[in-house]
Parts: C-alpha cells; sequence; structure tokens
C-alpha cells in the first residue's frame, strides 16, 4: 500500500519532538518511592536540645495514657471508623482485647471497627516509643519571634550545637531542618546572618557532617527572587565550607495569595520553582497566614476552609510530576486540658472530666483536619504541640489500613498485567498508574501503618522488589528472572 509520508518526513516530524520531550521528562520527573515524612513538628530554636524527640514522645505517651488509655477511648475519641460499634460493655472490650491478641485476623472478620481500633492503638504506641517524631524543624520565625541581635546569633549557634550532639548520639529525628525568617525587605538581613552562623557553626562542629535529610524551610515566599537569592546563598556557602555540591537542600512556604496569581494573574509557583536551582524539595501551605492574607476572620481560619483547598489544589497542579512534596498546614486548637492541680491539691472529677472533654475535642478536630488532607493527596502536615502526636499517627495509620485490601488487589494485579506486557514486548504506557498504587505501600511502610512482611503478603511484590521504590525497576527486575 503506498502511503503519503516519506521516510524523512516522519524523521523530520519526530526530531520537533525530542527536546521538547526531553525537556518535559526533566521537569516532570515524577515521584520516586523516596521517604516523605507524615508530619513536620516545630518548636522555637532557644528551646531546642539534641534529645528533643524522645522528649515530645514522652510527653505523648503520657498524654495518651491518662485521656485514652485503651484503644476503644481513643476511637470513640477521635471517631475512627467503625467506632459507632465498637463494644460498649466492660466484658465485651475484654473479650475483644484477647481475641486480637490470639487472632487479630479472626477479630478483623468479626468485627472489623474493634480490629481497626487494636490494631491502630498498638501501631501508634509502637511508633511513640519507636520513632515519635518524623521531621522536626528549629524555628527562627514564628516560634521564636524577634529577638535582639546578640540572642538570636548565641541561639543559633547554640541550636547548631545541639544538632551535632544529636548526630553524634544518634538522637536526631529521621528528618530535621530549621526555619528562617523571610526574605523581606525588613528581616532579610537577619535571616541571612541566622542561616550564615548555624551552617557554619554545624559544619564546625561536625567536621563538615550534615544530618541526613537536613533542609531549610524559608518561609512567606512571595516572589522568585527571593527563592533564587537563596540558592545563591546556598551554593556559596557550599563553597566556602566544602560541602558537596546541591547538599543544601531547602522548602518553600506558601503563604499568600500572591505566592498562587501573581499581579498578571499567572501562577507564581512555577516561576519558585525555576528559581531553585534544582534545590528546592518541598512545598509546605501555612493555613493561618493564606486565610489572613484572603480577609478571612479569625474564626474561619481552618485548614478545611475552600480557600484553603483553592490554594492547595493550585499547589497540586503546579507541582504534580515535578518530585516536589506537598505538605499542608497545622490544628491551632491544641490538645491541653483547661484545669491544672495547684500543689497539694487534686482536681475535682468535675475538673477532670472538662479536662477529657476538652482533650478529646481537640483530638477530633486534629483527626479530622489529617484525615481532609489525606484524601486530597497531602500526606504531610504540621504539629504544634506532642499530645497532637498520637492522633497524627492514628489519622495516618486508619487511613493507609482503610484502603489496604483494596490498593492491594490492584497493585498485585497491575503488576502482573504490567510484567506479563514487558516479557511479551508489548509496551506498557500506564507506569504512572502503577507508581501511584506502590507509592501508597511505601508511604505505609514508612511511617510504620503496615510493616514489609504484611505488603509483601497481600501484594505479591517482594521485600526487595519494594526496597527498589521504582514501578519501572520491578518490571525490569522481573524481566530479568
Amino acid at each position: 500500500m503506498k502511503t503519503s509520508l516519506s521516510n524523512s518526513a516522519i524523521q523530520a516530524g519526530l526530531k520537533i519532538l525530542d527536546e521538547p520531550s526531553k525537556a518535559f521528562a526533566r521537569r516532570y520527573p515524577g515521584e520516586t518511592g523516596r521517604r516523605q515524612p507524615v508530619h513536620v513538628v516545630y518548636g522555637g530554636a532557644h528551646l531546642f536540645k539534641a534529645a528533643i524527640s524522645r522528649r515530645l514522645g514522652d510527653v505523648a505517651l503520657a498524654t495518651l495514657a491518662e485521656y485514652a488509655p485503651d484503644a476503644f477511648t481513643l476511637a470513640r475519641a477521635i471517631g475512627l471508623p467503625g467506632a459507632a460499634a465498637l463494644p460498649k460493655s466492660g466484658k465485651q472490650a475484654a473479650a475483644a482485647e484477647r481475641l486480637f491478641a490470639k487472632s487479630p485476623e479472626k477479630l478483623r472478620r468479626e468485627n472489623r471497627g474493634a480490629w481497626m481500633a487494636q490494631t491502630v492503638y498498638a501501631r501508634v504506641l509502637e511508633k511513640l516509643q519507636r520513632e515519635p517524631v518524623e521531621d522536626f524543624r528549629i524555628d527562627f520565625e514564628d516560634g521564636y519571634g524577634n529577638r535582639p541581635d546578640e540572642e538570636e546569633d548565641q541561639h543559633a549557634a547554640l541550636a547548631a550545637q545541639e544538632v551535632a550532639r544529636g548526630l553524634a548520639e544518634g538522637v536526631l529525628p529521621p528528618f530535621i531542618g530549621i526555619r528562617l525568617k523571610p526574605f523581606s525587605p525588613d528581616l532579610r538581613d537577619r535571616s541571612i546572618r541566622t542561616l550564615n552562623i548555624f551552617v557554619s557553626a554545624l559544619c564546625d562542629a561536625t567536621h563538615g557532617k550534615l544530618p541526613p535529610n537536613f533542609v531549610i524551610t524559608l518561609p512567606k515566599v512571595v516572589i522568585p527572587e527571593q527563592v533564587s537569592a537563596l540558592a545563591y546563598l546556598l551554593g556559596e556557602m557550599e563553597s566556602a565550607l566544602g560541602l558537596q555540591k546541591n547538599s543544601l537542600r531547602f522548602e518553600i512556604m506558601i503563604e499568600t495569595t500572591q505566592a498562587i496569581l501573581n499581579e498578571r494573574g499567572e501562577s507564581s509557583l512555577p516561576r519558585f520553582l525555576d528559581a531553585s536551582g534544582g534545590r528546592c524539595i518541598a512545598a509546605h501551605f501555612g493555613t493561618y497566614d493564606y486565610t489572613a492574607s484572603c480577609s478571612i476572620t479569625a474564626a474561619y481560619q481552618i485548614m478545611d476552609h475552600p480557600a484553603c483547598d483553592f490554594a492547595k489544589h493550585m499547589m497540586q497542579v503546579a507541582f504534580a510530576g515535578t518530585g516536589i512534596w506537598l505538605s499542608d498546614g497545622a490544628t491551632n486548637v491544641l490538645p491541653t486540658p483547661p484545669h491544672r492541680a495547684e500543689k497539694g491539691k487534686r482536681l475535682t472529677r468535675a475538673q477532670q472530666s472538662e479536662n477529657r472533654e476538652a482533650i478529646h475535642r481537640a483530638w477530633r478536630l486534629h483527626y479530622g483536619h489529617i484525615q481532609h488532607s489525606l484524601v486530597t493527596a497531602y500526606y504531610q502536615g504540621w504539629d504544634l504541640h506532642p499530645a497532637q502526636l498520637p492522633t497524627r499517627y492514628a489519622a495516618v495509620f486508619s487511613f493507609f489500613l482503610e484502603g489496604l485490601d483494596s490498593a492491594a488487589v490492584r497493585l498485585k494485579n497491575f503488576v502482573e498485567k504490567a510484567a506479563k506486557a514487558t516479557l511479551v514486548g508489548d509496551v506498557f504506557d500506564d507506569a504512572a498508574t502503577g507508581q501511584g498504587l506502590l507509592n501508597f505501600f511505601l508511604r505505609a511502610i514508612n511511617c510504620g501503618a503496615i510493616g514489609e512482611a504484611e505488603a509483601e503478603r497481600l501484594t505479591g511484590v517482594t521485600l526487595e522488589e519494594l526496597r527498589l521504590g521504582s514501578f519501572l525497576r520491578i518490571l525490569a527486575n522481573r524481566k530479568q528472572r
């Protein structure tokens, strides 16, 4: 059959696609499966100590022991799936606990709500004992305030020394960093001075070794030049301190309407990424500054406000496929008791009840906010208080456990279908969906919601393959068998 296109014409047409396709692939490499922390806990730099993670974990465990000493109390307090149908009597609850200890799968079949409550509670306890904080930000901004230069200089150096001590003793969270003041005209000099002192003191104390997953947070970014200035300064610091190129990474905070749309009605977000020189790894949403910039009154400045959803979806559209992590904001209603016992006195029963109700109410709000974030594909958020750690992990764990069975079936079928296509030489062009399914399990494993062996049993994907972190590499691995 005679065709109209010559081979030279086809080759010329394909050549038009070559460079743009390569540029697109560089811009949108997709997710890698690399571990992203589920939260950031932040605290003032003047209070930071090397063993902060363990100290916060102990407070979280003590709060849990006092206000939710068993699985069913926590489940009812936060509204876990199936909580309404949990055993009412102490005898029934004890029977469910015994069955869970003997055969979790049998309890799962007989009473999924009770199984969920017991499983989440057990894994929250284990997480708080093993790794209570995943990411910590030493704060020189809102959690620190404006202080005399000499005082901030001293705190920057002392905080760096504490990080060095924590690195040497192996007690730092797996992710850690500092939040600077913004690069606004009135604060940028102070911000850069703190950055310079902290990183220099840290490298001096560690002989040029940075903690794993060390990151710098730049708040209230409004123009790309703030991002490019930080990227330039970090490059200069690396040269001066003898650090590996691109070892100093940062994340930006999206906290104003101008960060979403600039004066020309264009999204500022892609320009921020371009200005970062490849150093930006994450974009964090600032709930309260953003809602304030929208003139939303304080009573309605909440994480699930429609204005926040709009801004966060803009962030998703701008950064999807780039490998940039996204993080939601924080719940600012804290689980703290309204009554404190005075020395030598005990709280009344009414006061104890009010404390319990206040803690449970704040937990329920926090849990709901996190679930909202997770449903909208924001897998990280900020925590402000150690008593929020139990609900952070309970929300994350229940989210993954609820979706576990359906995701396992889909991933198993997807891998088998893709592997067959690869073996016979067919083109499998839906690797992004496969990576998305794999990422569900990688996130669940990384945070402690499920174990590796559990994921392997459910999906048929081996531990070796899971650790590859890449759907395409799994297919390549199976092709070589």
